[in-house]
């Protein structure tokens, strides 16, 4: 007589198999805390007050069967935080970096806030830009065709949001977590393979991948290793 098939096994709600560190950026009232909070919570704050400094959430979703946790760092956009917030790129494997569509001029920042992202993160993040607030449809000073056309120039993802009817935000940091788990995913059946092939490694043995370290380890070694 077969035997029951086993129960599937039951997993603590603080497990998870990778764990991805992604960074909210663009000038100070684009939109980053309410994306944010849409994703997370499902919430629109109204009267939102300006970030101070750094502020995190985490969310998780089921990618291709495994369980990816997202640590989100919402980064102040004031000059007066640069330096604070600038540490926080280390060990980051994604960026959304978030305009306002009805602000030509924080459109403007996006070369500026590349440049720095460039400066500190991994050359490897992937990284979306996105136009948020396209629910103030007439007071749009920027074009979906701009913003396409400096995320194609920058090689960037593009989507255009609104945190306040919560229009493209799931899909915004979905497809960014979805994108990073493509290459850790690849990475990890590399790694493995390289097991196989290698006959001082036991047959079978895998070694995890930790994201954050990888991420460190793309940079220069010039540069500070410290998150």
């Amino acid at each position: 007589m077969a035997a029951a098939p086993s129960p599937p096994k039951q997993r603590n709600p603080d497990d998870f198999d990778i764990l991805l560190k992604v960074v909210l950026i663009g000038d100070s009232g684009v939109g980053k805390t309410n994306c944010l909070s849409r994703f997370c919570r499902n919430e629109f704050l109204s009267n939102s007050k300006p970030t101070i400094g750094v502020e995190f959430a985490t969310k998780q979703l089921t990618i291709e069967g495994d369980l990816v946790k997202c640590q989100i760092w919402d980064t102040a956009g004031q000059e007066r935080y640069r330096a604070i917030t600038n540490a926080y790129y280390r060990g980051a494997v994604g960026a959304l970096l978030v305009y306002d569509v009805t602000r030509q001029k924080s459109f403007e920042s996006i070369p500026r806030w590349l440049s720095e992202l460039r400066e500190h993160a991994s050359p490897d993040m992937v990284v979306m830009l996105v136009g948020n607030k396209t629910d103030l449809r007439d007071q749009r000073e920027v074009p979906t065709e701009q913003g396409q056309e400096i995320a194609q120039r920058e090689g960037l993802m593009f989507i255009e949001t609104s945190a306040r009817d919560g229009s493209n935000v799931d899909e915004a940091f979905t497809r960014v977590a979805t994108e990073i788990h493509g290459i850790v995913r690849k990475r990890r059946l590399e790694s493995q393979q390289e097991e196989w092939e290698e006959p001082a490694m036991p047959r079978g043995i895998s070694i995890p991948i930790a994201v954050q370290q990888e991420a460190r380890a793309q940079q220069p070694q010039s540069r500070c290793c410290g998150s």
